[in-house]
């Protein structure tokens, strides 16, 4: 399988916020967010071939019991089975992280799915209705969501786009607020800030959560961190 990186860090986004975790980063995807923090999985999607076995290895050398599957899109990657089966086998807390447009039997303690919303289209693309096409998978939501613990991360860039997130919602009665996270579109320090602020309100009037993007208040959008 094509694997971006692996890296051993802290959770910057959702319920795990703060928790010691590796990474696993496949490379590939089947959409093209325009506000895509990891172009070098999707856009120009970069890597090295690793087997299932070498990557086992080099996650249990980091004695660490969260480990966190990304991307790019993981669940295009049928060897993500097996291996998600190994490391539940060993005791490990698995998170996938997914836009939730691909459906694949794997091991997940958590499903961090994160929908994507018309704000994430890249305009003035040959991508534009492939993106649009794929990016709202009704059927696999359902599925994920009835079959694993879940959290729903939205990444909003306006207050604007709060109103699709409501109308998501709609389509999903079964989901309560607890599992509902917004999330500001920002790879900078200040916009995210800023966002954040105005986020805040927003979430309080909904019973939703607010996430941080933790990483990017440490360190940036840095790569492998």
């Amino acid at each position: 399988m094509l694997i971006a990186e692996v890296f051993h860090s802290i959770q910057g986004e959702g319920r795990y916020v703060g928790v010691p975790s590796v990474f696993v980063r496949t490379s590939g995807c089947n959409l093209r967010c325009w506000f895509c923090d990891t172009p070098y999985t999707s856009w120009n999607p970069e890597g090295e071939q690793r087997t299932v076995d070498s990557l086992l290895e080099q996650v249990l050398g980091y004695d660490c019991e969260h480990v966190v599957i990304t991307g790019g899109e993981p669940m295009l990657v049928k060897e993500l089975m097996p291996l998600t089966q190994q490391l539940a086998s060993t005791g490990h807390h698995l998170t996938i992280e997914t836009a939730g447009s691909v459906d694949l039997d794997v091991e997940a303690d958590l499903m961090s799915i994160s929908p994507k919303l018309a704000n994430s289209t890249p305009t003035d693309s040959e991508w534009t209705l492939r993106h649009n096409q794929r990016r709202h998978r009704p059927n696999v939501i359902h599925r994920l969501i009835s079959d694993y613990d879940y959290q729903l991360k939205f990444v909003i860039d306006t207050p604007d786009d709060v109103t699709e997130v409501e109308s998501w919602l709609d389509e999903f009665p079964q989901v309560t607020p607890d599992h509902v996270y917004l999330m500001p579109q920002a790879t900078d320090r200040e916009p995210l800030r800023e966002k954040s602020a105005w986020l805040a309100d927003i979430v309080k009037s909904h019973g939703w959560r607010l996430s941080p993007r933790l990483h990017v208040e440490l360190w940036g959008n840095t790569r492998g961190t």
